[in-house]
């Protein structure tokens, strides 16, 4: 190994060990309201950014060092003082109001994901997740569900990825010929609102829990978007509404093999010929070596879930069992992957 590649190998060594410290300072910064104030008052000093947000001023001067080195912030120099403020990336991602704001998804993993990775040395001995070590109700989605206001902060959460991919994952294949489509567990209804965007003569629906429903409708959908409409159940236990399109978005990597058949075998019974299954998330390399991100998601499924992501040939096994015969993959210009099933 000559002296650069050493370099890089211990460059890449110090990223891995400390990696999860660059997550918790953008967390902080985030929980803080660091982004959220420098968007609307910067550039500031440390000083002031400390008394507006009742932080001590060492510690928010080093967090703001940290955010620096991260390129999550940049500096200028007046009247002496080394002033901060939020970089395009920030105020595009990190400022909660931003359009694309991730913030609501940042705060979901600290004081979620975060908490949990603690235990994946025991998840991974065990093989199951680990909501056993949290107080609460054990099944999935209890425990997501548990508050109104988790309900809310989850919503929030699912929200966050469909501002970044949603367009794109429901352009990926031409759903106008489908009149009536359907979002199962389609939680706040930004992936709805992208169906309506992209096709205004479809009419499309939500099944969801009745708390959940109860949550979108106060906090995420607005007199103009009334064309969503909400449906009530729990599609492990209810009959399924009629539609031409049902939707499962990041829904089966949440369960077990068995519980994915039973769901799309529901959905095949209530389809009518023609009809058809969107099933949208990240697909795992047949040699399951990648994508990384699609390997760290697995991980996580592990630490709150029953399931998993999946290879393309493994979903095509479970739209089989449910008899699902064809199927097709667009793969598009995101994490998440379409794979278009008819009855």
């Amino acid at each position: 190994m000559n002296s650069t590649e050493e370099t890089e190998s211990i460059e890449t060594l110090i990223q891995y060990q400390y990696g999860f410290m660059f997550s918790k300072a953008t967390f902080t910064a985030c929980e803080l309201g660091v982004f959220d104030l420098l968007e609307s008052e910067g550039p500031l000093s440390s000083t002031t950014i400390a008394e507006r947000l009742g932080t001590s001023r060492y510690g928010m001067e080093l967090l703001l060092g940290a955010c620096v080195a991260l390129k999550l912030l940049r500096t200028e120099r007046k009247d002496e003082q080394v002033l901060y403020g939020n970089t395009d990336f920030s105020s595009l991602y990190l400022y909660r109001s931003s359009p694309k704001s991730q913030s609501a998804c940042m705060t979901w993993l600290s004081e979620n994901t975060y908490a949990y990775s603690v235990h994946l040395t025991d998840a991974v001995r065990e093989g199951k997740n680990q909501l056993e070590k949290f107080p609460g109700p054990k099944n999935v989605y209890d425990h997501v569900y548990r508050s109104e206001e988790q309900r809310r902060r989850f919503m929030d959460l699912m929200n966050c990825g469909w501002s970044l991919w949603g367009r794109d994952v429901i352009a990926a294949f031409d759903l106008s010929q489908f009149p009536n489509i359907c979002d199962l567990g389609g939680s706040g209804g930004a992936l709805a609102k992208e169906c309506i965007y992209l096709y205004p003569n479809c009419k499309v629906s939500i099944f969801d829990l009745p708390e959940v429903v109860k949550v979108a409708k106060k906090h995420f959908v607005s007199e103009e978007e009334q064309r969503i409409h909400f449906l009530e159940g729990d599609f492990f236990k209810d009959p399924l509404p009629e539609a031409d399109l049902y939707v499962l978005a990041r829904v089966l990597h949440n369960w077990d093999d068995k519980k994915c058949v039973q769901l799309l075998t529901e959905v095949y019974k209530t389809c009518k010929p023609g009809g058809g299954v969107l099933v949208i998330g990240m697909v795992v390399n047949e040699d399951r070596c990648g994508p990384l991100l699609s390997q760290f998601y697995s991980l996580i499924m592990l630490l709150h879930t029953e399931g998993k992501e999946r290879t393309l040939s493994e979903i095509n096994m479970l739209l089989s069992a449910a008899g699902f015969k064809e199927a097709e993959r667009k793969k598009t210009n995101t994490s998440q992957d379409v794979i278009l099933a008819i009855k």
